[in-house]
């Protein structure tokens, strides 16, 4: 064999080492978030039942009318002001001629 295919067969052999070593330390890093990726998982879990199951959303919002009517209204009151803000920010962002991530392109562009 030539001393060059053996440097490169030493040189995959060094990088794929160097690969597991890195790939163990991100394991260990990620291994301390496994409990907040449980809790995400959890209220995705969630999401997913109650978009199959409406009817208990809908029950749970008819018990709080009942019960708690100008709590719920209040509620309703400030949702439709952040949707309305929401649109019009989106009516903004559409109409306006150029975003600064935009303009940010265009300048590393150059």
């Amino acid at each position: 064999m030539s001393p060059n295919v053996i440097e490169l067969a030493l040189q995959k052999q060094r990088l794929q080492l160097k690969s597991a070593e890195q790939r163990g330390a991100l394991m260990a890093a990620v291994a301390e978030l496994a409990p907040a990726f449980a809790v995400v998982d959890g209220v995705r879990d969630g999401f997913r039942w109650l978009r199959h199951h409406p009817e208990w959303l809908a029950g749970g919002i008819v018990t709080l009318l009942v019960v708690r009517p100008g709590a719920v209204l209040r509620l309703a009151e400030r949702g439709f002001f952040a949707w309305q803000l929401w649109r019009k920010f989106s009516e903004w962002r559409a109409s306006s001629p150029e975003t600064p991530f935009k303009a940010l392109a265009r300048f590393r562009r150059t």
